[in-house]
């Protein structure tokens, strides 16, 4: 697998963690030297920083995918904001994780973009899928959906005239419905599910 990320820092403890955890990782400072090495083989895995000078990495996500090269890509920044996590997102990212992030949840979010990255595609995921979102209430679907566009929960307690606080109970209640445990996978479902297609 390979680390994406403009802060040697950041770049080389990174690796050493995923080493840790078993897994042969190469290190690139920027996009442009990840597809210089040419290193888009099946089965890998992308780790890479949003903000980078020249070739940014949702960017390099959307490049990858219009050549036709579905590597798993998992974006990390220290700046993030829930339109650009629903961005990363709807441009096919499979997780979005903000610095500084836990351990165990870059571990668990890489093991599971390889894990999807070599199976075939299940189709009892989507009615799974469907199924809990069944369980949303109408106004746990509107708040889902305002989640998904990108929106805050203060845009979503404006937009819906409830309190903030309101708005906070329905997004934990979705999470814990959902078995969600960021905002990534909430979007993920809202996409899977078509709910921004209405």
């Amino acid at each position: 697998m390979h680390v994406v990320d403009d802060d040697a820092g950041a770049r080389e403890s990174l690796a050493a963690l995923l080493a840790s955890a078993g897994l042969h990782v190469c290190t690139h400072a920027s996009a442009s030297a990840l597809l210089d090495a040419n290193v888009t083989a099946p089965c890998t895995c992308l780790i890479v920083d949003v903000r980078m000078p020249g070739m940014n990495g949702i960017e390099l996500l959307k490049y990858l995918r219009d050549r036709g090269q579905p590597v798993p890509v998992i974006i990390i920044t220290g700046h993030a904001d829930v339109a650009m996590a629903v961005h990363a997102m709807k441009a096919g990212a499979c997780d979005f994780i903000e610095k500084p992030f836990r351990a165990d949840a870059i571990i668990s979010a890489v093991r599971s973009a390889l894990a999807r990255a070599g199976a075939p595609p299940q189709p009892a995921a989507i009615p799974a899928t469907l199924a809990l979102v069944d369980t949303l209430t109408a106004r746990e679907r509107e708040v889902l959906v305002l989640l998904a566009q990108g929106c805050t929960n203060k845009a979503v307690a404006r937009a819906l005239a409830i309190s903030p606080r309101t708005a906070e109970t329905h997004r934990a209640r979705i999470m814990v419905k959902l078995k969600a445990r960021s905002l990534s996978q909430l979007v993920r479902i809202a996409l899977e599910t078509h709910l921004l297609d209405d």
